[in-house]
C-alpha cells in the first residue's frame, strides 16, 4: 500500500480528511518530480507552515468524558489500573491520552500530505528490539493506532511528548524548546534527505544502535556514554529467557505462569466457569488462525514449539483494559521457550477525525502499518480474531513476541543535552517511517530548508502541554470527586 499526498484532502483548520490515502494503481502514470515538488509548495497555501503552531481549544472539549467513553470496550477490572498509571504524573497521562490528543488535532491546520501514521508517536513509544538478522535497531515501536492520515498528527504528538517529559524531569523552559527543535528538525531535515534518496534506499534505511551511539559520542559527556553503552549491552539480555525467569516459576516439574492479579492471571482462572481443557481448545484453534498469517518459512518456525500456557497480562498505559495475553510455548523438553504476546487491536483513535481502516481485522491493520512503517519487524508479527467463550464477541489481536531484546530509554534519567541527542533521533526515525509511505519529495518541499516549521512546532509542543496539564488535573479531580475509579495496584 502507498499513501501519497491528497490535494482533494488537503483543508484549512479544522478541516476533516479521509482515512485512505491515494493509492497509485499499476499503470498509473506517476507525477514527475517537479510535480511533486510543486505539490508539496502548492500545501503551504492551504497550511503555511507558520500555521503548525496554532491550537485552540474548542469550548465543548471533555477529555476525561472522552476517556470514560473509550473505556467502555475494556475489561472493567483494569480500567481503574489504567487510571493509576494515568494519575502518575503529567507524562504518563499523556501517554494514555491520545484520543483527547487524536480530537484537538482533527482542529489544527493540515497541509493534505498524508502518510501511515504511527497514530500514538510520543517519545516512549520509539526504541531499540533484535532484528532477524539480530542486530540492535532503533525506530518506532507502538502502532496500536496506526492509520493514514496528516503527517503533522505525528510530528506535534512526538514533539509535545518531549515538553510534557521535559517538564516532569525538571528542565528548564529553555532546555525543553531546544529539545522539541532537534526532534522538528531532525524530522525536517532527514525528510530532505530522504527525498534526494532512490526509494530502495529509503526503504532498506536502518538505524544499528551501536553505530549511532559511536556517531554520538563526541556529543555525550564520558559518564553518559558509558551509561548508555551499558543499557544497551543490558538489552541483549531482554529476551525470553528473562522474561520466562520473570514470569514463570516450577510447580510439579511444569513450567507455570506466576498469578499476580490483577496485573497476570492464567486463563483458567480467568474463566473458572469454562473448563480448562475446552479454553486451551480453543486457544489452539486461534493460534492455528494466526500462523497463517505469517510468511512460509516463520509459519515453519512457529509449529516446532507447543503451548504450555496462557495468561492475561496488563501491559503499557493508554492500553490497560484491552484484552492482552501472554502465551508461553516451548520446543524442547522445557528448555526452548518462547514467549508469544496477543495484544487486543480496536479501532484506531484516529479513524473518527482521519477516517476508518481500510482492513476489517483491526490486528492486520496494525499489523500492515507497522510492516509499512518499521525498517525491520518481528518474524512472528501476525494477526487473528478470538471468539471469547464467556460473552461470545468477536476481538481482534495482534501477535508478536513478548521480548526480543527490547531497550527503552528511562525518560526519567535522561538529562537535557540527552533527550536532545534522544528527540533528533526520534525525529529522524519518525520521518524514516513517513517516507516509507508517503511522498518525500512533496514533503521535502513543503517543510523547505528554514526553520519555519520546526519553530511552529515548537510553539505548538509548548500550548499543547500546557493544556495536557490542564487535562491531568481534570482526571486529578475526577478521581478526588469519585467520578472515576482508581486502582494502586499498578
Amino acid at each position: 500500500m502507498t499513501v501519497t499526498a491528497d490535494r482533494a484532502a488537503a483543508g484549512k483548520s479544522g478541516t476533516r480528511a479521509s482515512g485512505r490515502g491515494t493509492a497509485r494503481a499499476a499503470g498509473d502514470e506517476q507525477l514527475s518530480r517537479a510535480d511533486r515538488v510543486a505539490l508539496g509548495k502548492d500545501a503551504r497555501a492551504a497550511a503555511p507552515l507558520e500555521s503548525h503552531a496554532e491550537f485552540t481549544p474548542a469550548r465543548n472539549r471533555d477529555p476525561v468524558g472522552l476517556l470514560v467513553e473509550q473505556e467502555k470496550t475494556r475489561v472493567p477490572d483494569l480500567v481503574p489500573v489504567r487510571h493509576g498509571r494515568m494519575l502518575v504524573s503529567a507524562f504518563t497521562f499523556y501517554r494514555g491520552a491520545a484520543l483527547p490528543m487524536a480530537a484537538d488535532l482533527a482542529t489544527t491546520p493540515t497541509s493534505g500530505l498524508r502518510v501511515q501514521l504511527c497514530g500514538d508517536a510520543h517519545l516512549s513509544n520509539f526504541g531499540a528490539f533484535a532484528s532477524p538478522e539480530r542486530n540492535l535497531v532503533f525506530d518506532v515501536n507502538d502502532f496500536d493506532e496506526t492509520l493514514p492520515g496528516p503527517f503533522e498528527w505525528d510530528v506535534k504528538r512526538l514533539a509535545a511528548s518531549m515538553v510534557v517529559a521535559g517538564r516532569d524531569n525538571g528542565f528548564p523552559a529553555k532546555a525543553c524548546r531546544k529539545i522539541t527543535l532537534a526532534a522538528g528538525e531532525g524530522y525536517r531535515t532527514a525528510m530532505r534527505g530522504f527525498a534526494d534518496q532512490t526509494f530502495m534506499d529509503v526503504w532498506y534505511t536502518h538505524v544499528d544502535i551501536q553505530p549511532a551511539l559511536r556517531e554520538f559520542k563526541s556529543q555525550m559527556k564520558p559518564k553518559s556514554y558509558k551509561e548508555t553503552a551499558k543499557m544497551l549491552a543490558k538489552a541483549h539480555t531482554s529476551d525470553t529467557m528473562k522474561a520466562v525467569g520473570k514470569l514463570t516459576t516450577m510447580v510439579d516439574g511444569q513450567r507455570r505462569i506466576i498469578s499476580q492479579p490483577p496485573l497476570i492471571v492464567p486463563v483458567e482462572d480467568l474463566f473458572p466457569e469454562v473448563q480448562a481443557d475446552a479454553i486451551y481448545q480453543l486457544i489452539n484453534n486461534v493460534l492455528g488462525k494466526y500462523r497463517r498469517t505469517l510468511q512460509s518459512d516463520r509459519r515453519h518456525l512457529l509449529e516446532q514449539f507447543t503451548m504450555l500456557q496462557v495468561a492475561r497480562k496488563v501491559v503499557g498505559v493508554g492500553s490497560v483494559g484491552t484484552r492482552a495475553y501472554v502465551v508461553l510455548m516451548d520446543a524442547g523438553d522445557g528448555v526452548e521457550p518462547l514467549f508469544l504476546q496477543a495484544k487486543e487491536a480496536q479501532a484506531s483513535v484516529l479513524a473518527a477525525y482521519a477516517g476508518r481502516s481500510q482492513y476489517t481485522n483491526q490486528g492486520e491493520r496494525a499489523v500492515a502499518g507497522q510492516h509499512l512503517m518499521q525498517a525491520e519487524s518481528d518474524i512472528f508479527l501476525g494477526w487473528t480474531r478470538v471468539a471469547n467463550p464467556v460473552d461470545g464477541i468477536d476481538r481482534d489481536f495482534y501477535v508478536r513476541q513478548l521480548k526480543d531484546w527490547k531497550f527503552s530509554v528511562p525518560i526519567e534519567r535522561m538529562i537535557p543535552a540527552g533527550m536532545e541527542l534522544y528527540a533528533r533521533l526520534c525525529g529522524w526515525a519518525l520521518a524514516r517511517a513517513h517516507a516509507r509511505s508517503g511522498d518525500r519529495i512533496a514533503l521535502a518541499a513543503y517543510l523547505g530548508g528554514s526553520d519555519k516549521f520546526d519553530q511552529a512546532i515548537a510553539d505548538f509542543a509548548e500550548t499543547y502541554a500546557d493544556q495536557n496539564e490542564r487535562d491531568y488535573a481534570a482526571l486529578k479531580n475526577a478521581a478526588k470527586e469519585g467520578k472515576i475509579e482508581v486502582s494502586t495496584e499498578i
